[in-house]
C-alpha cells in the first residue's frame, strides 16, 4: 500500500518523530503520552504513525537506542585506558555510569516508572531481553575476561564479574531508602568504591 510520501518524507517524518517522541517522553513518560501528543507536532494523522513505528513502545526504544549510541563512547572510555588498574577503571565506569543516570531525563523517566518499564519489557519476548542483556554486557565484558584471564581481577567467571560490576547501577532506583539525597551519593560512591575493591585480585 503506497503512503503517498516520498524516501525524503519519510525519513523527515520519522526524526521529527523522534524528536518529538524524545521530548514527551523525557517530559511525561512513556504510559502518559498518547499516539495525539507525538504526532500533532509533526503534522501527521494518528494513524500514519503507525506507518512508521508499530507503536508507542517501538519508538521509545528507537530513542532509547539512539541514546545509548550517543553515551557509549563516553561510558567506555574507561575501559580504554591501558595503564589504569581495574579497579580504577571500574570506579571511573561506575561514576559516570551512575552519574548519567541520576542526571539523564529520558533515562530517570523510565526508571522511576515501573508501568513504563514494564510496557518495554512486555513489548519484548524473553529472548529479545536476554539479547538486550547480553549486548549491554558485550560493551565492556572483553575487558573484563582479558583482566579475568590475566588474574586481575576476582569471580567465578568473567560474565558474572560483568554482571556484579552492572548490578550497582541498579542501586540508583533506591535513592529515597537510602535516606534520600542526603545520604545517597555517599552511599553510592562508598558502594563503587567497595565493589570494585572486591572484585579485584590483590
Amino acid at each position: 500500500m503506497s503512503s503517498g510520501f516520498t524516501d525524503a518524507d519519510r525519513e523527515r517524518i520519522r526524526e521529527e518523530l523522534v524528536a518529538a517522541g524524545r521530548e514527551l517522553f523525557e517530559r511525561y513518560g512513556l504510559s502518559k503520552t498518547t499516539i495525539a501528543d507525538l504526532t500533532d507536532p509533526v503534522g501527521i494523522a494518528n494513524g500514519t504513525f503507525y506507518q512508521f513505528f508499530d507503536s508507542k513502545e517501538a519508538l521509545f526504544l528507537e530513542v532509547l537506542d539512539r541514546e545509548g549510541e550517543r553515551l557509549l563512547p563516553e561510558l567506555v572510555a574507561p575501559f580504554e585506558r591501558e595503564d589504569d588498574d581495574p579497579e580504577a577503571v571500574i570506579v571511573a565506569f561506575l561514576t559516570r555510569l551512575m552519574d548519567e543516570i541520576e542526571t539523564n531525563p529520558l533515562i530517570r523517566q523510565l526508571l522511576v516508572d515501573d508501568d513504563d518499564l514494564q510496557r518495554l519489557r512486555n513489548a519484548h519476548t524473553d529472548a529479545e531481553l536476554e539479547a538486550e542483556r547480553q549486548q549491554s554486557l558485550a560493551y565492556f565484558l572483553p575487558y573484563v575476561e582479558a583482566w579475568y584471564e590475566a588474574g586481575a581481577v576476582d569471580g567465578p567467571d568473567p560474565e558474572t564479574v560483568a554482571n556484579a560490576i552492572r548490578a550497582v547501577s541498579l542501586l540508583t532506583l533506591h535513592t529515597d531508602d537510602l535516606g534520600g539525597d542526603d545520604t545517597y551519593r555517599e552511599t553510592r560512591d562508598l558502594v563503587i568504591e567497595a565493589v570494585a575493591r572486591g572484585l579485584t585480585a590483590d
